[in-house]
C-alpha cells in the first residue's frame, strides 16, 4: 500500500556552472511518464544547441516507486541520468521527471566531475521547489439498502470522501467514490458499525 508522499507544487529550474560547462536542470512535478517526456520534448526545443539532454523519471512513491528510469545522452554510463535519479530519491520527490540541458565548455570534467555536476544542478533546482503531499487514493464501491443510503453518505461526507457515482438497482444502491488507501481499513470498520455489517465494500485490485 502506498503511502503519502511528497512532490513540487510548481515546475522549477536552475543552471549550474562547471569548468566553463553550463548545466541547466529543470525538475516538473508529473503524474506519468509520458507526462514528463511532454515537458522534456519542450525543454529540448529551448536548448537546441546543447550538446547532451538527459532526464530521470520517478513516479509513486520514492522509497517504493511505481516506475523509474533515467538516459544519458551520450555522457558516459552512469554519470548523468543516474546522479539525477539519486538525487530524487534520496531527497524523496516523488511524481518527479528532472531533465539537464549540458552545454560544453571546452574542459572534460571526467567522471566523477559529471556525476557532481549532474547530481548538483538537480539539487539545486530542488532547493529552489515547494513542495506539497501526495496522498494515494483508490477508487472503492459501497453497495448498501435504499434504508442506509443517506446514512452512508453521511459517514462519507464526515470523512470527506466525495461521492463521484450512484447506480441503483431494484433493492440495492452503489455509491463510488475515491478513498486514500491508509483509511480504506479505517472506512471498512465504520461502515461495518454503521449498518451492522450490511454494507459491502469493494476496492479495485
Amino acid at each position: 500500500m502506498s503511502r503519502p508522499f511528497q512532490t513540487l507544487t510548481h515546475p522549477t529550474e536552475f543552471c549550474y556552472e562547471e569548468k566553463r560547462s553550463r548545466f541547466h536542470a529543470y525538475v516538473w512535478p508529473v503524474k506519468s511518464k509520458e507526462e514528463g517526456f511532454e515537458f522534456f520534448n519542450a525543454m529540448k526545443q529551448q536548448h537546441p544547441d546543447a550538446r547532451h539532454h538527459c532526464w530521470a523519471y520517478l513516479i509513486g512513491d520514492p522509497e517504493q516507486a511505481l516506475m523509474a528510469g533515467f538516459n544519458d545522452d551520450g555522457e558516459p554510463g552512469g554519470t548523468a541520468g543516474k546522479p539525477m535519479l539519486n538525487v530524487l530519491t534520496q531527497r524523496k520527490v516523488g511524481n518527479s521527471f528532472a531533465a539537464v540541458a549540458r552545454y560544453f565548455g571546452g574542459i572534460k570534467l571526467g567522471a566523477g566531475g559529471l556525476t557532481r555536476a549532474y547530481g548538483q544542478a538537480v539539487s539545486g533546482a530542488l532547493d529552489l521547489a515547494e513542495f506539497c503531499m501526495v496522498v494515494p487514493t483508490q477508487p472503492i464501491e459501497i453497495i448498501v439498502s435504499f434504508a442506509l443510503e443517506q446514512r452512508v453518505r453521511n459517514l462519507l461526507s464526515q470523512m470527506r470522501l466525495s461521492v463521484s457515482n450512484t447506480v441503483y438497482d431494484a433493492e440495492k444502491v452503489l455509491l463510488q467514490s475515491e478513498c486514500p488507501q491508509d483509511q480504506i481499513g479505517n472506512l471498512q470498520n465504520q461502515l461495518r458499525e454503521q449498518t451492522s455489517g450490511s454494507a459491502i465494500l469493494k476496492t479495485e485490485k
